[in-house]
């Protein structure tokens, strides 16, 4: 990322007006359509990134800027409005330990506390919910609001009723005025729980629970929130005719007597070690919490002095978020699987306790191949952290039980879906299958990755309906899905099934009659032919006939293997592979099934002149701005070849936040690194 002190004013100007709409952007998927495109890490990069250019820009600082702004609007919302007495604030971040100790230090300093007077703070888990603010009157809840932009939220209030943590009426000596405010939440066993109902009728799955909590409370319809087992935490209060108590652990103490839940872990410290101390205990607890958390809050615990601190722009100047790094999750290695793909490859895959990686909810871990369980000496029963490698790939990082005495596991040397030798092949790796198109896994894994968005994308077309359709005989080659439309009345008597999934199934399969020819072949799953192989394939030859002619030519002619190789990433072993497919009857007779099914049009990519014709570029971390294919495809109409690996012929890296390996790799390489903002000019400025 670019330095700000770097930066001219119309540059700093450019990025902060960008980011104002990137943020504000993610807030409404976020907040309001409860649907995030990017991980809490990646939207805390954005706002560190916004902060750090106002500082050094303070001219510059916008009227819609993210640090003016809390929360989402509410305007679109059908559900009606309601304005808050006073303002629900959000919190500014810590990230490492010498933040919390600025943000101590900061206190006392603002206080004018000598260096050895005490600062006594509260913490407590921050639960990853969403905010919710309850208005008692007389120990009766009479209005429920979400927090919206701060100012003004959603009226919830009948939905919240249908929550059994949340009472009705108060116990004990209530103030005549008092709202209390928390998150509404969903437990992970109950998130798991609605997905697998949700799934099985067929309707939306939620991507974590902290959307399905929002989606489930934010409905216009009070009886589907309570079909939904939402919870709540108190961790705070608003407007208030009285606060019976003089500090905030003692009031949080008054409000769980009132029979409010409050958080188990909340606990009062005297200093910043005592702090972090207990920021590591939560953090090793993480894992096992019945609910997602996504750090550890401090606030100030005498109530006088968090009245003399106040607030800045949209946060208290007496509380923090030290939030936990989201890529990473301690959990319990519970079994390993073996997934037999579309080439036969053994790949183990690890069943995980489920556990909340980055705002998703991780299960399954690839443990890649035999030698990568040997290196980690993972063993079912073992304890393991975890991370999303670029934040979207589970991988084990480290075993934390390696000691432990426990059996090795044990590799099998047999196919477990149809027990044909596995073997690997000398030089690699990797434990294939040799059973080939008899071995069923092989067959319907191919079927899967044809349908798969990277090769022919057709929605509705999954997993579980590619194992029901195959294990009925419907679906044997790619071909047979453009068939399907043959068998609509059989599949409506599915369980499952009405009539609008099955039209639209067959619609999506039906718009997919010309597809991209690149897609196809990639679609195919001939060995060593990746995406970015196929459009390189295809720009030189045009026409699959042509590919085909060129391919099988080659076995014999040195012309035309010296055709093949002479394209920029083709070596010997794609040559070898698109040889080895031709060579074999049973995959010709694929290829004219699926092409007597569909017609490709021309494979054509126009270009522009820009100044990165000819080069290698490669995309790393996350796109803020578009999608991973896109950029691609950017790439390449600005005659430029988009790679998946960094190496010493890659020109150029564009790096979005969270890039890691290939980022320091081309940094190691003095490859020139650009953000997506530099790429966007490049894009512009060739028109």
């Amino acid at each position: 990322m670019t330095d700000p002190a770097t930066l001219s004013e119309a540059e700093a100007a450019n990025e902060l007006m960008r980011l104002a709409r990137e943020i504000a952007r993610h807030n409404r998927l976020y907040h309001a359509e409860d649907s995030p495109e990017i991980s809490d890490a990646d939207y805390d990069a954005l706002v560190r990134r916004n902060a750090a250019l106002e500082a050094a820009f303070p001219h510059l600082v916008r009227a819609d800027s993210p640090s003016r702004k809390v929360g989402h609007e509410v305007a679109a919302s059908p559900l009606a409005k309601v304005t808050h007495e006073v303002r629900m604030m959000s919190l500014d971040n810590a990230f490492a330990d010498e933040d919390v100790e600025d943000f101590v230090g900061r206190v006392r300093r603002y206080l004018n506390l000598p260096d050895d007077a005490e600062v006594a703070m509260t913490a407590e888990d921050k639960i990853d919910g969403l905010s919710c603010s309850l208005r008692y009157e007389q120990g009766r809840l009479v209005r429920a609001a979400t927090r919206g932009d701060g100012q003004v939220g959603e009226d919830v209030t009948a939905n919240v009723a249908t929550i059994a943590d949340i009472p009705q009426q108060l116990a004990g000596e209530v103030p005549d005025l008092f709202e209390v405010r928390g998150e509404v939440y969903m437990a992970k066993a109950d998130f798991a729980a609605l997905n697998a109902r949700q799934e099985a009728a067929g309707d939306k799955v939620f991507a974590n629970p902290r959307n399905a909590a929002a989606g489930s409370l934010r409905q216009k319809d009070a009886s589907v929130t309570a079909s939904r087992p939402l919870r709540f935490l108190a961790h705070g209060w608003g407007a208030a005719s009285a606060v019976p108590e003089a500090t905030q652990y003692a009031m949080m103490q008054r409000i769980a007597a009132w029979g409010l839940p409050v958080s188990p872990q909340l606990v009062r410290c005297t200093s910043a070690a005592e702090l972090l101390a207990h920021y590591r205990t939560i953090e090793h607890l993480r894992a096992d919490l019945p609910f997602d958390i996504d750090g550890v809050v401090y606030k100030v615990d005498r109530l006088d002095w968090q009245e003399r601190l106040g607030f800045v722009a949209k946060a208290p100047r007496w509380a923090i978020a030290h939030k936990f790094p989201a890529e990473r999750a301690e959990t319990t290695l519970e079994a390993i699987d073996i997934q037999v793909g579309r080439t036969g490859k053994l790949t183990p895959v690890g069943r995980l306790t489920p556990v909340s990686v980055g705002g998703v909810m991780v299960a399954n871990v690839t443990l890649h191949n035999r030698d990568e369980i040997a290196r980690l000496g993972v063993r079912p029963g073992d304890r393991v952290v975890i991370q999303r490698a670029g934040d979207v790939i589970p991988q084990v990082v480290e075993n934390l039980t390696r000691e432990t005495e426990r059996q090795p596991y044990a590799f099998p040397d047999h196919c477990p879906e149809c027990e044909s030798e596995a073997v690997a092949e000398e030089g690699e790796v990797d434990v294939r299958c040799t059973g080939g198109l008899i071995c069923p896994a092989q067959r319907t894994e191919r079927l899967k990755h044809f349908v798969s968005r990277a090769a022919l994308d057709i929605e509705g077309l999954g997993e579980k309906t590619i194992d029901e359709f195959f294990a009925l005989g419907w679906l044997e080659s790619p071909a047979d899905i453009f068939r399907l439309r043959r068998r609509r009345s059989a599949i409506l008597e599915r369980e499952g099934w009405k009539d609008k999934s099955v039209d639209n199934l067959l619609a999506a399969i039906e718009a997919k009659r010309a597809p991209d020819a690149a897609r196809l072949l990639f679609g195919l799953g001939i060995r060593h032919v990746g995406a970015v192989t196929a459009r390189d394939l295809m720009k030189r030859f045009v026409t699959l006939e042509r590919l085909r002619e060129v391919a099988v030519a080659a076995a014999s002619s040195e012309d035309a293997k010296a055709e093949l190789l002479s394209i920029d990433g083709i070596g010997p072993a794609v040559v070898e592979a698109l040889g080895d497919f031709f060579h074999e009857a049973h995959n010709v007779a694929v290829w004219e099934d699926i092409l007597s099914e569909v017609s490709p049009p021309p494979y054509v990519v126009e270009t522009k002149d820009s100044e990165v014709a000819g080069k290698t570029v490669v995309f790393t971390g996350a796109l803020e701005t578009m999608s991973r294919d896109e950029a691609k495809a950017q790439a390449e109409k600005l005659g430029a070849r988009a790679a998946g690996t960094v190496s010493a012929k890659t020109d150029l890296v564009v790096a979005g936040p969270g890039a890691g390996s290939k980022l320091k790799k081309a940094q190691d390489l003095g490859i020139p690194v650009i953000d997506e903002a530099a790429w966007a000019e490049i894009v512009r400025a060739a028109g």
